[in-house]
């Protein structure tokens, strides 16, 4: 079926319906269900300027535009770039998969494509990036995105088209077929150039004409933007038994700012991967290189926070499902694949101590035969300095109206003075069910 798709069948319209083709597999749909957690990394040529990604273009002067695409390629020097470091702190961070921008609005490519001379190769930096970044990943195991853009401001500017988005006039058919003869061109490229890409996400118009060209030359890709819900700065109102993917920021921007600009705390991150998770989505969480190629240190900071947090309870997020329940009150629940286990986020104590103990209710669910509760991460079985007569298990008990957790705070995560580890603990639970 794949094999038989027509190009020109799908794309040479300016006017074509959203989201009306969808080739993703079952298999690969529920890999994202499974995944739950990526990195998506913002980054093209106007880094240099610490401005919005691409958009600055958008009622911009000819004397901006023709500065912007003829000298930010003479100065774009990425020197520091590493994939292979990159690759490693994706491992580090816990994501099962990676989504670069390989093209963004701007028309800038960080491939060598014979399309455009605005690419990477054009630039004092002179290589094929995304041969590195596959490279790198695959080598890791990481599952391969690629972000591309349809819509492409150079394109517009060479051909004396506004540049403008969604309030645009219509293209004439012959602008508009060598417009989508240069989409299909870079996908080609993008598609039969760097192995197997498992995973595309598709932002703008002319979705459909692009969807049809990757999976004619790759019709094992996911394809997530334009064809499965990805609410953008917020995790939506999706439901849990739909795949679905939220990508969200950081900070306040897609790409680095190193000015004025406001990041979320390690803590936040987290919690919005839980809710996702909880929800039965999957979330995307942005970061943006710097112009040396570096993600800079306060991402790099969150990254290593996040995957310390996730390298304790990867359990509870990866393979798992919506419960019953998704949340009481400030605890989010998943439950493994095969029911066997309920997992607890605890994201309403703060300030816990080392070696304190709390008790928690939950009335949504109740005993069953020999329950069982642990706090990933720990054996329960001490903790560090450990005195005689200290318990550092968790007991659960049933109530009247659910069950009660008596929980030990048990591994040290933190050396910080008089500041706890700021973040959720998670507790696993075994022999237990939810309320009818």
């Amino acid at each position: 079926m794949t094999q038989n798709i027509s190009i020109s069948e799908t794309a040479h319209s300016a006017s074509l319906e959203k989201g009306t083709l969808d080739l993703n597999s079952p298999q690969s749909l529920e890999w994202l269900a499974d995944a739950g957690f990526g990195l998506f990394i913002h980054w093209s040529v106007d880094v240099q300027l610490g401005c919005v990604i691409s958009h600055s273009l958008v009622g911009a002067s000819e004397d901006y535009c023709d500065r912007y695409f003829n000298q930010l390629p003479k100065t774009f020097n990425p020197y520091l770039f590493n994939a292979d470091s990159l690759a490693d702190l994706a491992v580090i961070m816990g994501v099962k998969y990676v989504v670069f921008t390989t093209k963004h609005h701007n028309g800038f490519c960080m491939w060598n494509t014979s399309t455009t001379d605005f690419n990477i190769m054009n630039t004092p930096f002179g290589r094929d990036i995304l041969t590195e970044y596959t490279a790198a990943l695959r080598a890791r195991g990481l599952k391969i995105g690629f972000y591309f853009s349809p819509e492409d401001f150079r394109f517009l500017y060479e051909n004396d088209q506004p540049i403008a988005r969604g309030d645009r006039p219509p293209y004439n058919q012959a602008i508009l077929k060598k417009y989508m003869d240069m989409l299909e061109a870079q996908l080609t490229e993008l598609t039969t150039r760097y192995g197997r890409v498992d995973m595309f996400f598709f932002d703008g118009d002319f979705a459909e004409h692009c969807k049809a060209v990757v999976w004619k030359h790759q019709p094992n890709i996911l394809v997530t933007r334009g064809a499965i819900a990805t609410p953008e700065q917020s995790l939506g109102n999706e439901p849990s038994h739909r795949v679905w993917e939220a990508c969200i920021t950081m900070g306040s921007a897609w790409q680095y700012q190193p000015t004025n600009e406001e990041y979320k705390s390690g803590r936040r991150c987290i919690e919005l991967l839980i809710e996702a998770r909880a929800r039965g989505g999957s979330l995307l969480l942005n970061a943006g290189l710097d112009s040396y190629g570096r993600f800079p240190e306060v991402q790099d900071g969150l990254m290593r926070e996040i995957g310390l947090w996730y390298f304790i309870n990867h359990e509870a997020l990866e393979s798992t499902r919506p419960a019953p329940v998704s949340r009481e009150g400030d605890i989010w629940f998943t439950r493994s694949k095969d029911g066997s286990a309920v997992y607890a986020f605890l994201c309403g104590e703060k300030d816990w101590k080392r070696a304190e103990r709390r008790t928690v209710r939950i009335s949504c669910l109740e005993c069953g035969e020999s329950p069982h509760a642990v706090v990933l991460g720990t054996s329960g079985e001490r903790t560090e300095y450990h005195r005689e007569g200290t318990d550092a298990a968790t007991h659960i008990t049933p109530c009247e109206d659910g069950i009660l957790l008596d929980i030990c705070n048990a591994q040290r995560i933190y050396c910080a003075g008089s500041k706890c580890w700021p973040n959720p603990l998670v507790i696993k639970l075994t022999g237990v069910s939810f309320r009818q």
